[in-house]
């Protein structure tokens, strides 16, 4: 039987001299796999405490010190399905994936990127203290962020204005600096296939070789939502089975496909490790709505940052933000001046000064047209909701611009020629 989250708490705090104050749960995850706690931890020794004030940003540096931790626990249920599942395996992937970003990578961002800092992970936990009693466990304890962003950003509600920029600076320095992080040749070795896949390979391996960021970020790439798409392409009363499914002329591949081929990890320098899900409930701010952190990293991976832009301005970016005219939306539609306002901030932030060519905006705009085909076919074959009026209209219009289809057909045979 598993030891209880309290327990849990105290063995992973004691490593670092730290006694448990509190343990309090906040939400169980989804499914049932585990559950959230806020912690409070006291500091035994001056070192402790340091390392603590060091870790939180805090200047407190004595014996006794209070500070506030989060607790994500991992206690999936037992699953009828069988160890193939695949839901059951992204699930139990990405906690695996969560967990090796805030060992390894988020030490490597920046301050001004938000993200919470790990204090204790029991990946790698060998050697230490309680070791027996937690094996088998997946926890990870780390900096709660509510202290330095207090307002927390509700379940598919939309931002205002004010902390959708603040959304879009974060996602800028996030996909900027990891850039900038060696990952040519894309070691497939070090990330993490789609679930099947990467269940296949862990059997075949003589250890697990599993430990690194998903290959392919976000968790609704074609790869793993085969059986949606099929459901699609059945489902002849759905404007989008004929749109995506149907196969995209010169190519026995459809519309859909052609996209998802195009986005694709592919060792490009303009890609960079993408949050995967991004959303109003996945974010933190301060009073004011200018700062942001994100949380939820399950679906970190290499990808283009425009997919995490695509899931945001769709799910919690208000619609007269994108825009002219809220009250009339054609069935076709162009991008908006308030759309490309967006874009461009995004783009600016994202590209250092006299590097604008590393991204013209031609590119950059048929990425982020790319990125909006995949997410309506997702949303199209699990179910739709947000501006799902706009995503349709914008969609509708990428379609039907044969510029696009021309490049989009190209530059998708050209990837293909360098894999």
């Amino acid at each position: 039987m598993a030891p209880p989250a309290d327990r849990v708490a105290s063995i992973m705090l004691s490593w670092h001299s730290l006694k448990l104050v509190s343990c309090t749960t906040l939400q169980t995850l989804w499914a049932g796999y585990g559950q959230i706690c806020a912690i409070t931890a006291k500091a035994s020794t001056e070192e402790a405490a340091k390392h603590m004030d060091k870790l939180c940003g805090m200047e407190k540096g004595a014996a006794g010190s209070i500070y506030p931790l989060i607790l994500k626990l991992i206690s999936p249920p037992n699953k009828s399905g069988g160890k193939q599942d695949e839901g059951h395996l992204r699930k139990m992937m990405s906690y695996e994936v969560e967990q090796h970003f805030y060992r390894h990578l988020v030490p490597l961002l920046d301050e001004d990127v938000g993200v919470a800092k790990c204090l204790a992970s029991t990946k790698g936990m060998d050697g230490q203290e309680g070791e027996q009693e937690l094996k088998g466990l997946m926890a990870t304890i780390m900096v709660d962020l509510r202290e330095r962003f207090p307002v927390a950003g509700e379940k598919r509600s939309l931002l205002d204005s004010t902390q959708v920029h603040g959304a879009i600076d974060w996602l800028a320095r996030f996909h900027g600096r990891t850039r900038d992080l060696p990952q040519n040749g894309l070691d497939i070795g070090n990330h993490v296939l789609p679930p099947l896949e990467e269940s296949i390979k862990r059997q075949s391996a003589a250890k697990n070789i599993g430990n690194g960021l998903w290959l392919n970020g976000g968790y609704t790439y074609l790869a793993t939502r085969r059986k949606e798409y099929n459901s699609l392409v059945e489902d002849t009363d759905s404007e989008w089975s004929g749109a995506l499914c149907e196969p995209f002329e010169g190519s026995s591949l459809s519309v859909a496909e052609i996209a998802a081929s195009f986005l694709t990890p592919s060792g490009r320098p303009i890609e960079s490790y993408i949050h995967g899900d991004v959303k109003s409930e996945n974010l933190f701010t301060n009073l004011t709505g200018d700062k942001v952190a994100f949380f939820d990293f399950q679906y970190v991976g290499l990808g283009l940052g425009v997919c995490d832009l695509a899931k945001l301005f769709t799910c919690s970016v208000p619609l007269h933000m994108l825009v002219d005219d809220i009250e009339y939306l054609p069935e076709e539609l162009l991008m908006c001046d308030g759309e490309r306002r967006l874009l461009e901030y995004y783009r600016k932030r994202l590209i250092p000064d006299g590097e604008a060519d590393a991204y013209d905006w031609y590119s950059f705009t048929r990425h982020w047209e790319t990125a909006l085909v995949d997410w309506c076919r997702f949303q199209a074959s699990w179910g739709f909701w947000g501006n799902t009026e706009w995503l349709e209209a914008r969609v509708r219009s990428i379609l039907g611009d044969k510029e696009w289809r021309t490049w989009i057909r190209q530059n998708v045979s050209s990837e293909n020629n360098r894999r």
